[in-house]
């Protein structure tokens, strides 16, 4: 049988398999960024590999997050913004020293003061952020509450049992600059942790090429 199947093509190779849009991306797949001057350098004209897929679940919608690992070994992370058109949210997770250098941490209190008409100003831009950054910021989400999950959930729900794997609670601030270019994002878990982010959003044609992960 195995003989026949051979002559007459019964064990086909799989057909490979193509990527034509970030949604697409899985876990070991590489992307490949422009060379554009306007990126950080983090990120200009390097290869990105995706080495995780993380959901943010809040109580109407759901975001799916690739953690993606470049040349220098450090986090960088990829959302999707859906509207008319499609852009790339890539943010970066910075330190509580370089919240203080970038806004000081008096002024970024105010981004947990509800009634405060919040209006942070970026006073100092370190050369590791170098164009990460905008100059104002105001507020676009307060205390949000979510689950966070280390798990790929796009299409389908996330688990909702009390007692079993529902995520890691955390409340959600989010913040735009005025050229809703540059953002900051930042997440306070149940027992305290804050972790903050900034980012900055790019059409879809920044990504030059798309690799399949070997696995795939």
């Amino acid at each position: 049988m195995s003989f026949f199947k051979s002559l007459f093509g019964g064990d086909k190779a799989p057909t490979p398999r193509s990527i034509r849009h970030p949604r697409e991306l899985m876990k070991g797949d590489i992307i490949s960024l422009d060379n554009d001057f306007g990126l950080p350098a983090q990120l200009r004209g390097q290869s990105l590999e995706v080495v995780a897929i993380n959901t943010y679940e809040f109580e109407r919608s759901q975001e799916t997050e690739w953690q993606l690992k470049g040349p220098s070994g450090a986090p960088v992370f990829l959302s999707l913004v859906e509207g008319d058109e499609t852009w790339l949210h890539f943010c970066t997770k910075i330190t509580r020293a370089e919240v203080d250098e970038v806004f000081g941490l008096d002024a970024f209190a105010d981004v947990f003061e509800e009634d405060c008409q919040l209006a942070l100003t970026t006073q100092s831009e370190p050369v590791q952020l170098s164009q990460w950054l905008g100059q104002h910021y105001h507020r676009v989400s307060f205390a949000l509450f979510g689950y966070f999950h280390r798990e790929d959930y796009r299409n389908l729900r996330p688990p909702q049992d009390a007692h079993g794997a529902t995520g890691e609670p955390f409340e959600f601030y989010f913040l735009e600059d005025e050229n809703e270019k540059y953002s900051v994002t930042v997440e306070v878990s149940e027992g305290g942790d804050t972790e903050v982010s900034v980012g900055f959003y790019a059409p879809l044609s920044l990504i030059r090429e798309y690799w399949p992960g070997k696995s795939a």
